[in-house]
């Protein structure tokens, strides 16, 4: 009787298998995220701006992380924190920067909780990475004089790559 059901099982399993499809995986490739992280303290550097250089993939996990020199320490917690504001609150708010996603929180009362959820830090200089509607990747800079310093660099970085994220 055992071996009924198992071979029951196996024949269901396989049947199911065959008509699944595969699902696309649009992961930001390891090349392109270190290029960009490295364009992105390339820049602040330029402007003697000492900064970290975060991506994350779009699951939040850590893909590449640039510590440019003489950046001081809490720039791995910033640049982090705002990479990872975009890829787990940019999707719902349909936004593509922590900066923009900062403002929101700040308009609107309701979401002040928002800020007791560890790993979220809502200052400007995080940027989604997308290949035209989907998100791939973020990329958060933290050490420049201003958010928005950061951001121009993240986005350095991304320019750097677009071309070749289709």
């Amino acid at each position: 009787m055992k071996a009924k059901t198992w071979l029951a099982i196996a024949l269901g399993v396989t049947a199911f298998a065959s008509r699944a499809e595969l699902v696309k995986n649009n992961d930001l490739p390891m090349a392109l995220a270190m290029e960009a992280a490295a364009e992105a303290v390339a820049a602040c550097e330029k402007s003697n701006y000492r900064v970290t250089v975060t991506v994350l993939d779009r699951a939040g996990q850590t893909r590449v992380i640039l510590k440019g020199d003489r950046a001081t320490p809490h720039t791995l917690d910033s640049s982090r924190g705002k990479a990872y504001t975009v890829v787990t609150l940019g999707p719902i708010v349909k936004l593509d920067t922590s900066g923009e996603i900062a403002t929101r929180i700040k308009e609107n009362p309701a979401a002040a909780g928002l800020s007791a959820i560890p790993g979220l830090v809502f200052l400007t200089g995080g940027v989604a990475i997308k290949s035209g509607d989907e998100l791939l990747a973020a990329i958060g800079v933290g050490g420049a004089p201003g958010g928005n310093l950061d951001e121009i660099c993240a986005k350095a970085g991304i320019d750097k790559i677009k071309d070749r994220l289709k």
